[in-house]
Protein backbone atom coordinates (compact mmCIF):
# COMPACT_ATOMS: atom_id res chain seq x y z
CA UNK A 1 0.00 0.00 0.00
CA UNK A 2 2.22 3.15 -1.36
CA UNK A 3 -0.52 4.90 -2.33
CA UNK A 4 0.04 5.14 -6.28
CA UNK A 5 -2.56 4.00 -8.94
CA UNK A 6 -1.70 -0.03 -9.65
CA UNK A 7 -0.41 0.76 -13.05
CA UNK A 8 2.68 2.72 -11.46
CA UNK A 9 5.85 0.63 -12.08
CA UNK A 10 8.42 3.29 -11.61
CA UNK A 11 9.08 6.28 -9.54
CA UNK A 12 11.33 9.03 -9.75
CA UNK A 13 12.19 11.03 -7.10
CA UNK A 14 14.15 14.57 -6.55
CA UNK A 15 16.80 14.51 -3.88
CA UNK A 16 17.49 17.51 -1.94
CA UNK A 17 14.13 18.54 -0.46
CA UNK A 18 12.07 15.49 -1.60
CA UNK A 19 14.66 12.43 -0.30
CA UNK A 20 16.70 14.68 1.68
CA UNK A 21 16.95 17.95 4.44
CA UNK A 22 19.75 19.07 1.36
CA UNK A 23 17.46 21.39 -0.21
CA UNK A 24 18.00 23.58 2.88
CA UNK A 25 21.80 23.77 2.80
CA UNK A 26 21.46 24.60 -0.97
CA UNK A 27 18.99 27.76 -0.11
CA UNK A 28 22.11 29.01 2.42
CA UNK A 29 24.74 28.34 -0.17
CA UNK A 30 23.20 30.57 -2.74
CA UNK A 31 21.91 33.17 -0.31
CA UNK A 32 25.60 33.45 0.89
CA UNK A 33 26.69 33.50 -3.12
CA UNK A 34 24.16 35.94 -4.17
CA UNK A 35 24.29 38.24 -1.55
CA UNK A 36 28.05 38.40 -1.21
CA UNK A 37 27.40 39.52 -5.41
CA UNK A 38 24.91 41.50 -4.60
CA UNK A 39 26.65 43.43 -2.00
CA UNK A 40 30.07 43.97 -4.64
CA UNK A 41 27.86 44.38 -7.72
CA UNK A 42 25.07 46.50 -6.78
CA UNK A 43 25.86 47.77 -3.37
CA UNK A 44 24.35 47.82 0.06
CA UNK A 45 21.00 49.08 -0.46
CA UNK A 46 20.43 45.93 -3.25
CA UNK A 47 17.76 43.79 -1.24
CA UNK A 48 18.98 40.77 -0.17
CA UNK A 49 18.50 36.98 -1.54
CA UNK A 50 15.18 35.80 -0.09
CA UNK A 51 13.52 32.39 0.24
CA UNK A 52 10.79 33.67 -2.43
CA UNK A 53 14.15 34.30 -4.49
CA UNK A 54 15.42 30.67 -3.75
CA UNK A 55 11.29 29.19 -4.75
CA UNK A 56 10.56 31.30 -8.28
CA UNK A 57 14.33 31.28 -9.79
CA UNK A 58 16.62 28.46 -8.44
CA UNK A 59 14.90 25.76 -6.65
CA UNK A 60 15.21 22.64 -9.00
CA UNK A 61 17.32 24.08 -11.66
CA UNK A 62 20.12 23.19 -12.67
CA UNK A 63 23.00 25.52 -10.93
CA UNK A 64 23.67 27.59 -14.19
CA UNK A 65 20.15 28.24 -14.77
CA UNK A 66 19.84 29.15 -11.52
CA UNK A 67 22.45 32.26 -11.65
CA UNK A 68 21.51 33.27 -14.96
CA UNK A 69 17.56 32.92 -13.80
CA UNK A 70 17.96 35.15 -10.25
CA UNK A 71 20.39 37.47 -11.42
CA UNK A 72 18.08 38.03 -14.87
CA UNK A 73 15.86 39.22 -12.56
CA UNK A 74 17.75 41.41 -11.46
CA UNK A 75 18.99 43.00 -14.58
CA UNK A 76 21.95 41.70 -14.65
CA UNK A 77 23.77 39.25 -17.13
CA UNK A 78 26.88 37.87 -16.64
CA UNK A 79 29.10 35.78 -19.36
CA UNK A 80 29.07 32.39 -19.38
CA UNK A 81 32.56 32.12 -18.67
CA UNK A 82 33.67 27.88 -18.54
CA UNK A 83 32.74 25.20 -16.55
CA UNK A 84 36.15 24.58 -14.77
CA UNK A 85 35.77 28.71 -13.98
CA UNK A 86 37.24 28.99 -10.38
CA UNK A 87 34.88 30.12 -7.96
CA UNK A 88 33.72 33.61 -7.75
CA UNK A 89 34.89 34.31 -11.24
CA UNK A 90 32.38 36.92 -12.56
CA UNK A 91 31.03 34.75 -15.02
CA UNK A 92 28.06 32.50 -14.81
CA UNK A 93 30.04 29.43 -14.20
CA UNK A 94 32.09 31.04 -11.73
CA UNK A 95 29.18 32.49 -9.46
CA UNK A 96 27.96 28.67 -9.77
CA UNK A 97 31.17 27.33 -8.75
CA UNK A 98 31.23 29.31 -5.71
CA UNK A 99 28.06 28.46 -4.78
CA UNK A 100 29.19 24.03 -5.12
CA UNK A 101 32.22 25.52 -3.11
CA UNK A 102 29.72 26.51 -0.15
CA UNK A 103 27.39 23.74 -0.81
CA UNK A 104 30.11 21.47 -0.57
CA UNK A 105 31.33 22.38 2.80
CA UNK A 106 28.56 23.03 4.61
CA UNK A 107 27.73 18.85 3.73
CA UNK A 108 30.99 18.58 5.29
CA UNK A 109 29.96 20.35 8.07
CA UNK A 110 26.47 19.27 8.93
CA UNK A 111 25.86 15.97 7.02
CA UNK A 112 23.47 14.59 5.13
CA UNK A 113 19.72 14.03 6.75
CA UNK A 114 17.25 12.21 4.62
CA UNK A 115 14.03 12.16 5.82
CA UNK A 116 12.57 9.45 7.95
CA UNK A 117 9.09 9.23 6.04
CA UNK A 118 11.08 9.15 2.89
CA UNK A 119 13.46 6.05 3.68
CA UNK A 120 10.20 4.25 4.71
CA UNK A 121 8.84 5.15 1.64
CA UNK A 122 11.59 4.01 -0.63
CA UNK A 123 11.87 0.75 1.24
CA UNK A 124 7.98 0.68 0.64
CA UNK A 125 8.76 0.78 -2.99
CA UNK A 126 11.06 -1.03 -3.21
CA UNK A 127 9.08 -4.06 -1.32
CA UNK A 128 6.56 -3.71 -3.93
CA UNK A 129 9.02 -4.32 -6.71
CA UNK A 130 8.70 -0.99 -8.29
CA UNK A 131 11.83 0.73 -10.16
CA UNK A 132 13.29 3.41 -8.34
CA UNK A 133 15.20 6.41 -9.91
CA UNK A 134 16.52 9.33 -8.72
CA UNK A 135 16.48 12.67 -10.42
CA UNK A 136 17.99 15.80 -9.17
CA UNK A 137 19.54 19.38 -10.89
CA UNK A 138 22.62 18.81 -8.47
CA UNK A 139 25.96 17.95 -9.61
CA UNK A 140 26.51 16.13 -6.35
CA UNK A 141 23.93 13.91 -6.51
CA UNK A 142 25.80 10.67 -6.15
CA UNK A 143 27.40 12.05 -3.62
CA UNK A 144 24.56 13.28 -1.27
CA UNK A 145 22.92 9.76 -2.04
CA UNK A 146 25.59 7.82 -0.64
CA UNK A 147 26.58 10.05 2.24
CA UNK A 148 22.64 9.79 3.22
CA UNK A 149 23.10 6.09 2.35
CA UNK A 150 20.25 5.96 0.14
CA UNK A 151 22.16 4.43 -2.69
CA UNK A 152 21.25 0.51 -2.21
CA UNK A 153 17.74 1.88 -3.14
CA UNK A 154 18.59 3.40 -6.60
CA UNK A 155 18.98 1.59 -10.17
CA UNK A 156 19.02 5.00 -12.09
CA UNK A 157 20.64 8.36 -11.50
CA UNK A 158 20.42 11.53 -13.31
CA UNK A 159 22.18 14.39 -11.82
CA UNK A 160 23.53 17.85 -12.86
CA UNK A 161 26.90 15.65 -14.11
CA UNK A 162 24.60 13.19 -16.67
CA UNK A 163 22.54 16.45 -17.69
CA UNK A 164 25.44 18.61 -19.01
CA UNK A 165 27.14 15.23 -20.34
CA UNK A 166 23.69 14.46 -22.43
CA UNK A 167 22.95 17.95 -23.45
CA UNK A 168 19.61 17.52 -21.64
CA UNK A 169 17.50 20.77 -20.82
CA UNK A 170 17.11 21.34 -17.10
CA UNK A 171 13.96 21.53 -15.33
CA UNK A 172 10.97 22.72 -16.04
CA UNK A 173 11.64 20.85 -19.05
CA UNK A 174 10.79 17.25 -18.65
CA UNK A 175 14.27 16.34 -20.19
CA UNK A 176 15.78 14.70 -16.87
CA UNK A 177 12.71 12.89 -16.06
CA UNK A 178 12.32 11.30 -19.19
CA UNK A 179 16.15 10.45 -19.33
CA UNK A 180 15.44 8.78 -15.94
CA UNK A 181 12.17 6.95 -16.89
CA UNK A 182 14.75 5.49 -20.27
CA UNK A 183 17.41 4.72 -18.12
CA UNK A 184 14.90 2.59 -16.18
CA UNK A 185 13.44 0.76 -18.95
CA UNK A 186 9.84 2.17 -18.11
CA UNK A 187 7.55 4.50 -20.22
CA UNK A 188 6.38 7.97 -18.49
CA UNK A 189 2.56 6.60 -19.07
CA UNK A 190 3.13 3.57 -15.49
CA UNK A 191 6.19 6.24 -13.67
CA UNK A 192 5.56 8.01 -10.74
CA UNK A 193 7.67 11.58 -10.32
CA UNK A 194 7.60 13.08 -6.94
CA UNK A 195 9.38 16.17 -6.30
CA UNK A 196 9.55 19.44 -4.07
CA UNK A 197 10.30 21.90 -6.64
CA UNK A 198 7.69 24.40 -8.46
CA UNK A 199 9.66 23.66 -11.46
CA UNK A 200 10.21 19.98 -10.87
CA UNK A 201 6.53 19.61 -10.73
CA UNK A 202 5.73 21.71 -13.93
CA UNK A 203 9.03 19.06 -15.39
CA UNK A 204 6.50 16.38 -14.42
CA UNK A 205 3.67 17.40 -15.98
CA UNK A 206 5.38 18.21 -19.04
CA UNK A 207 6.57 14.80 -19.60
CA UNK A 208 3.60 13.20 -19.13
CA UNK A 209 4.01 11.03 -16.35
CA UNK A 210 1.40 8.94 -14.81
CA UNK A 211 1.52 10.35 -11.65
CA UNK A 212 2.99 14.39 -10.00
CA UNK A 213 3.53 13.92 -6.70
CA UNK A 214 3.68 17.63 -4.94
CA UNK A 215 5.92 17.49 -1.43
CA UNK A 216 5.49 20.46 0.07
CA UNK A 217 8.06 21.40 2.26
CA UNK A 218 8.08 25.24 2.15
CA UNK A 219 4.43 25.85 2.60
CA UNK A 220 3.71 26.04 -1.42
CA UNK A 221 1.21 23.43 -1.84
CA UNK A 222 -1.53 25.48 -4.12
CA UNK A 223 1.53 26.60 -5.76
CA UNK A 224 2.65 22.75 -6.28
CA UNK A 225 -1.20 21.83 -7.78
CA UNK A 226 -0.84 25.15 -9.85
CA UNK A 227 2.37 23.89 -11.66
CA UNK A 228 1.58 20.31 -12.43
CA UNK A 229 1.09 18.84 -8.95
CA UNK A 230 -1.82 15.92 -9.36
CA UNK A 231 -1.65 15.35 -5.50
CA UNK A 232 0.50 17.22 -2.99
CA UNK A 233 1.48 15.22 0.59
CA UNK A 234 3.73 17.12 3.18
CA UNK A 235 5.61 13.93 3.54
CA UNK A 236 5.94 10.64 1.56
CA UNK A 237 4.80 8.48 4.31
CA UNK A 238 1.24 10.53 4.06
CA UNK A 239 0.72 8.11 1.11
CA UNK A 240 1.80 4.64 3.30
CA UNK A 241 -1.40 5.15 4.67
CA UNK A 242 -3.06 5.59 1.53
CA UNK A 243 -5.44 2.87 0.08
Amino acid sequence: MIGLPDDVTACLFDLDGVLTSTAALHEIAWKQTFDDFLIIHCGPHEAEFSTNDYTAYVDGRPRTDGVRTFLASRGITLPEGLPDDPPGDETVNGVGNRKNHLLLRIIEDRGVTPYPGSVAYLRAAKGAGLAIGVVTSSANGAHVLDVAGLTPFVQARIDGLVIAERGLRGKPAPDSFLAGAADLGVPPATTAVFEDALAGVAAGKAGHFRLVVGVDRADQADELRANGADIVVADLAELLDSP
